[in-house]
């Protein structure tokens, strides 16, 4: 139960974390179309993902693999009536914008069928459409005034560090993963290294015993 004497720590902490929460608040984006996930892509599967596209919308599919084998995956991309609009094979990284022709169901898939026991870690971001604008221009007589124009540019600054912060947590992630898979690599190697300088320094000492014992022979005289 916390004492009366520690009302303003708690205040202060309260104060602190209203600051992050409002924080957090502005870097969310907006009611926008997109989808961005992270998932994992076992060995021989595929997954994949639907959305409902109206006619005339322009669409960003963004992907990258952050972890697992040589970091690539297959990629394809069909409009409503199966006709393939993007495909590629074994990719790392890739973007492709769109505009859509007709409405209805887009498929876009991610294939790790060629692969035998490695798993695959694919991040993919899905912007169907534009971010509507933070002061619609419909029902307006004036301009922006300062104050608003002002609030765009914070917008437009936040969402470019938020595509910042996006790629360097993807690249951290990846060499996150580089890194312990090279140190894996070299603990094996280490221990195996000290596996082999046993064995031969056993064998260096038994070859050495070797060379040092007596030999003794007994001979046997034959009677006359």
């Amino acid at each position: 139960m916390p004492r009366l004497g520690s009302a303003p720590r708690w205040a202060a902490a309260a104060g602190r974390w209203g600051c992050r929460l409002l924080v957090l608040l502005l870097l969310v984006p907006g009611p926008g179309g997109a989808s961005e996930i992270t998932f994992e892509l076992p060995d021989n599967a595929k997954q994949c993902f639907y959305e409902d596209i109206t006619q005339g919308t322009k669409c960003t599919l963004e992907f990258q693999v952050i972890t697992g084998g040589h970091y690539d995956v297959d990629c394809r991309l069909e409009d409503p009536d199966g006709n393939v609009l993007y495909k590629e094979m074994k990719k790392q990284y890739d973007s492709y914008t769109f505009t859509a022709s007709k409405n209805g169901t887009y498929k876009f898939c991610f294939s790790n069928e060629f692969s035998t026991f490695t798993h695959k870690t694919v991040y993919f971001d899905f912007q169907v459409g534009e971010d509507p604008p933070l002061f619609p221009s419909e029902n307006r007589v004036s301009a922006l005034t300062q104050m608003e124009s002002a609030c765009v540019s914070i917008h437009e600054a936040l969402k470019s560090v938020i595509d910042y912060q996006t790629h360097f947590r993807l690249r951290e992630a990846q060499g996150r993963s580089r890194a312990e898979d090279l140190n894996t690599r070299v603990a094996y190697w280490s221990v195996g290294e000290a596996l082999i300088l046993l064995v031969v320094s056993i064998g260096q000492v038994f070859l050495l015993k070797s060379f040092f014992s007596d030999k003794r022979t007994t001979t046997t005289r034959v009677g006359s």
